[in-house]
């Protein structure tokens, strides 16, 4: 037995194309799948329409017109004068509502006839069957009119005949109706579809706003039984998620005191020791340790409880220089197009601080010179350090934003950290919603690019 999975991943061309040109939106799918059935029922009322009720009543009114022609012409060849013609005449103009006319001695021409439409066939089947004579139609002689010439053997019948005695109007009312309530039933289906995608469309904002570290307090469930459900479990998430953070931010508060204390311990009892080799590879020990804990803290504190706050971003990247500069780093930076326009975003400034400081650093570590700078896009910023450095693989860059990864394996922390400094930048720019991405530097080196969300 074939499983409709497999089925359709092998599914025919037909269905495949089908998919391709299906709307992208919900909105626009949920219209789709409400107006089809409309469209369907109204396409086959109207066929089925035209092609019982139109053809009908036109076969039947160009059946009578016919009739009325065939009738009279029989009259003609009983009149014995030429007045009694005239009078049959008069007479069929004042019963039958169409006017008649005798041109003795004309001829129709021998030409066929032009192409005719719909309504000219069928009364040209109706002619053909009730008078049996030849015949020409021209539907071009007046507005609202159409002539009907018979050949008779002492000349031509003419007969004018006005339009709405061969087809019904019901059907153009009957269109005008058909389209009319399609558009109150699509008017009426896209109010109802908009409401309802408008929840649907706040809970997408909501989860890329806290996606993005910013605030969503006026956020509320509503719609739908099943959005509003959705909407639930979305708060209880976020309130979970900054449970978790909040406890681990405050586990490692006391862990950090509790470590700091016998650290303190240890450099005072070290202080008052004699200067020996023994002590001074125990303070350097202390003071690694030191280091490796502040590290952890700020790996696991991450961007802590602050708030989101605007921020300008050039401001900020000077201040980052200027701090690199003033530890020893050769930097140059470059706002770009950023430089005459302000570029404020809602961001953590402390954090997103720390993030572009551990890139810098590394570049400063690792390089003789560091280059930053900020470029603009559509929907993102991106922030560029570059370094003439010798780089690191590409096999290699997604391993070390791991925490504790280390290119170098020794633990010296005079040739690198503790292997947390990437991994915490890219815990910044995540909380902000963006990325930090690694890249070939056109300087020699390694581009570390911060990209942050408009």
């Amino acid at each position: 037995m074939i499983r409709w999975r497999d089925w359709w991943r092998r599914r025919p061309r037909p269905f495949r194309l089908l998919k391709r040109y299906m709307p992208a939106t919900l909105f626009a799918r949920s219209l789709l799948i409400m107006m089809t059935p409309v469209v369907l029922a109204q396409g086959i009322a109207t066929f089925i329409f035209y092609d019982r009720h139109w053809d009908t009543m036109t076969q039947r009114l160009a059946m009578g017109v016919a009739g009325e022609i065939a009738l009279v012409i029989e009259q003609l060849g009983r009149d014995p004068d030429k007045a009694a013609r005239e009078e049959t005449l008069a007479m069929a103009a004042r019963t039958t509502d169409i006017l008649i006319s005798f041109n003795p001695g004309e001829m129709l021409p021998t030409t066929p006839p032009r192409p005719r439409t719909a309504l000219e066939d069928t009364l040209a089947d109706a002619l053909d069957e009730r008078v049996r004579r030849p015949w020409r139609i021209n539907a071009n002689i007046a507005h609202k009119w159409i002539e009907i010439r018979v050949q008779l053997p002492g000349g031509v019948l003419s007969v004018l005949s006005p339009e709405r005695r061969l087809y019904s109007f019901t059907s153009y009312l009957f269109i005008i109706w058909m389209l009319g309530s399609s558009l109150v039933l699509f008017s009426i289906a896209t109010l109802f579809m908009r409401n309802q995608i408008r929840p649907i469309r706040r809970l997408a904002v909501a989860a890329d706003a806290f996606g993005k570290g910013r605030d969503i307090s006026d956020f509320r469930p509503e719609g739908a039984a099943e959005v509003r459900q959705a909407a639930h479990a979305f708060l209880v998430m976020r309130e979970r998620i900054r449970r978790q953070i909040s406890q681990r931010t405050e586990m490692l508060a006391g862990v950090s005191h509790d470590l700091r204390t016998p650290l303190t311990r240890m450099k005072l009892q070290l202080a008052m020791m004699p200067e020996l080799p023994e002590v001074e590879e125990l303070k350097a020990d202390v003071v690694e340790m030191q280091v490796m804990i502040d590290g952890y803290l700020s790996f696991a504190r991450g961007a802590g409880d602050e708030q989101p706050q605007p921020v300008d971003l050039g401001a900020l990247l000077e201040e980052v220089a200027t701090n690199a500069r003033r530890e020893g780093a050769s930097l140059t930076l470059d706002m770009g197009p950023a430089a005459e326009d302000e570029v404020v975003l809602p961001l953590r400034p402390n954090g997103l601080r720390r993030c572009l400081a551990n890139l810098v650093g590394n570049a400063k570590r690792y390089g003789h010179h560091v280059w930053l700078s900020l470029a603009m896009g559509e929907t993102v910023v991106e922030i560029i350090v570059d370094d003439d450095g010798p780089g690191i693989p590409p096999d290699q860059r997604e391993g070390v934003f791991k925490p504790f990864h280390r290119l170098e394996p020794s633990r010296n922390q005079s040739t690198g950290g503790v292997g947390l400094g990437l991994t915490i930048a890219r815990d910044v720019a995540r909380r902000h919603g963006g990325d930090v991405l690694l890249r070939d530097s056109p300087r020699g080196g390694l581009r570390a690019v911060v990209r942050l969300p408009l």
